[in-house]
């Protein structure tokens, strides 16, 4: 659907039963989960759909290895249950991965080994593989580039990975087939109050200009680790003193080439040096390494790296890699900002120890704030905010219970023959389109690869189908370039900014996104 038939159906509905605050993987869950019930939608981002953490997380659909160690096992098997129906509804997005944890010291196979059997034991039928200990030579088998050297052995066990901005985009998707309005660049202005209560609110068309006011039975505030500004912009209309909800913490990735890995299986340490737990994820031809868990008070929407946490990452993976990666190895560097709930009456600056459960509030308006969680929890998340918002008796109650667990996403079915004959990097690109792909070959320029895993009908069809709107949205979230390889995003950038403009893209933001790419670059010294 073209943005200006998306403005036609958002003008023609009096009112809506839920406007939805928010594109990352929260507000867009609530939107399917709603409109595939009947409900009137209507979602609106600021920006783009998973601008801000929904497109910057490890990649990784979990039940939450640390979350184990800290004996939160209802979350844990919440979450391991939300990783099989995630899998099974996109599995043109989201995949099972080995991980490994290698053991230096004697005690950790049996010790780990014997926490990732209860992992195994709480996903019951949700199991996607079996946990196994391995001798040393199993361990160099799967990461040849692990640091031998008092290996003693180690342990693998299985979890999911995926693709988070495309995967939010095919969630947006499928909530429009289902009657959603959802709508990027349109931030919400200011809400609409009647006696103190909250009844609808005034959004901007960043594009045209143009404000609207919309009527709403229900305003949900998704907006992730910036959900205070919305409820103060509430409490500004209605009088009600709030205070503030979220603690946000930055997680740093690094990406370097798939030699620093070798193999199709992940690396994990369950504790580092500080506590934390270190990753190192084969990813679209390439491997992340991370994360950090750096509290910050600030919230930026491009949130820069800290060098100390630079230096973290590239020092403790130096620990476990036969060959260490330097500063000149890293392809591109990105950072996401986790929405974690703060302890009430508890503060504190230590944000690993902080819930990753979801939180839900209801203002004295109405205004219904979900904050916190994870990806993998997402689906459920949205069950709970519709079933909060029954009990409020802000939405009405009749309508059918939540159908998304059987909901395969847009693309969900995979013809592997359509792309049996590319390259891989080439195959990559195209399988993340699942049953698409056959719309895709028939699109100008399926032939014409701009790089790797990259071609001029992916953008043409991200135009189209998949409401980009810059060369940034093809670039970060449509392609994962901007991600994997900062340098190379920018070199293509000229050609991607000309297709736009021959789909009548007026303004691609050309010089914008050169900019934004070279903040994904690395010094080499600092």
């Amino acid at each position: 659907m073209q943005r200006s038939a998306i403005f036609e159906k958002l003008i023609a509905t009096d009112v809506f039963d839920l406007a939805i605050i928010g594109g990352g993987a929260t507000g867009l869950g609530v939107a399917l989960d709603a409109a595939s019930r009947g409900y009137k939608v209507v979602l609106l981002e600021a920006h783009d759909f998973a601008k801000g953490t929904s497109s910057r997380a490890t990649k990784l659909v979990h039940g939450g290895v640390r979350y184990l160690a800290q004996g939160n096992l209802s979350l844990v098997k919440e979450a391991l249950h939300e990783r099989a129906v995630l899998l099974h509804n996109a599995p043109h997005l989201a995949q099972p991965l080995a991980f490994v944890m290698p053991s230096y010291k004697w005690w950790e196979t049996a010790f780990y080994g014997l926490g990732l059997m209860l992992y195994d034991l709480l996903a019951g039928k949700s199991a996607i593989g079996s946990t196994q200990f391995l001798s040393k030579e199993q361990v160099l088998e799967r990461l040849p580039q692990v640091q031998s050297k008092g290996l003693r052995g180690g342990v693998q066990y299985w979890d999911g990975q995926f693709d988070d901005a495309r995967l939010a985009l095919e969630i947006a998707r499928t909530a429009q087939n289902n009657g959603a309005v959802v709508l990027n660049y349109c931030p919400v202005e200011s809400f609409i109050h009647k006696d103190h209560k909250l009844t609808g609110l005034t959004c901007k068309d960043n594009e045209s200009g143009r404000t609207f006011d919309l009527k709403a039975k229900c305003v949900i505030n998704a907006t992730g680790v910036w959900v205070d500004g919305i409820r103060s912009m509430d409490a500004k209309s209605s009088g009600e003193k709030i205070e503030t909800l979220v603690t946000p913490s930055q997680g740093v990735h690094l990406v370097v080439d798939r030699s620093f890995l070798g193999q199709d299986y992940a690396l994990l340490v369950p504790s580092t040096q500080d506590g934390r737990v270190l990753f190192a994820v084969p990813w679209l031809g390439k491997v992340i390494l991370g994360t950090t868990d750096t509290p910050r008070t600030d919230l930026p929407i491009e949130p820069m790296a800290f060098t100390q946490e630079v230096d973290f990452i590239l020092h403790e993976t130096a620990r476990y890699f036969s060959k260490a990666a330097t500063r000149a190895d890293v392809r591109s560097v990105w950072v996401g900002l986790r929405p974690l709930v703060k302890p009430q009456n508890k503060p504190s600056a230590n944000t690993k120890g902080i819930s990753r459960e979801h939180t839900i509030l209801i203002s004295e308006s109405g205004l219904v704030t979900v904050t916190g969680g994870k990806w993998t929890t997402y689906r459920a998340m949205a069950e709970d905010v519709l079933q909060q918002c029954q009990v409020a008796g802000l939405i009405s109650a009749a309508y059918k219970s939540s159908t998304t667990a059987d909901c395969p996403l847009v693309g969900a079915s995979n013809p592997a023959s359509v792309f049996s004959a590319l390259s891989l990097a080439h195959a990559q690109g195209r399988h993340s389109y699942g049953s698409e792909q056959k719309r895709l070959l028939t699109m100008p320029g399926a032939d014409t690869w701009l790089c790797e895993g990259l071609s001029e009908a992916m953008v043409r069809f991200a135009v189209r189908y998949e409401y980009a709107r810059t060369v940034e949205d093809v670039l970060a979230r449509r392609s994962r370039l901007l991600f994997l390889d900062a340098q190379l995003a920018c070199d293509l950038s000229d050609k991607v900014a000309t297709i736009l403009i021959s789909e009548q893209i007026h303004n691609p933001q050309l010089a914008a996104f050169k900019t934004l790419a070279q903040s994904y670059l690395l010094p080499t010294s600092h």
